[in-house]
């Protein structure tokens, strides 16, 4: 199963690296990332396989949001189903 991270702030250094990391630290596969810097604003969206995670998809949003409060920054995780049934309409 995959999963869609977006993530949105203040550019300042380190964001994917911190979000990376979580991602490494709980086993989360990243397939494709885009990133943009627009003037000072920082915006990434990364394709996640979740399938062999360590952790569930709730405890893995609750890391995620830890990261985006060092970061300052806004993450949200939303499961590939949900985003793909959101677009069918």
């Amino acid at each position: 199963m995959k999963a869609i991270i977006t993530v949105i702030g203040k550019d300042t250094v380190g964001i994917l690296a911190k979000v990376s990391d979580a991602c490494a630290q709980t086993n989360v596969n990243i397939v494709e990332v885009t990133q943009s810097v627009l003037q000072d604003m920082f915006a990434m969206i990364m394709l996640v396989e979740i399938d062999k995670a360590s952790v569930g998809f709730e405890e893995l949003r609750t890391r995620l949001n830890k990261v985006g409060e060092t970061t300052n920054t806004k993450i949200h995780i939303m499961h590939e189903d949900i985003f793909n049934s959101m677009h069918k309409i």
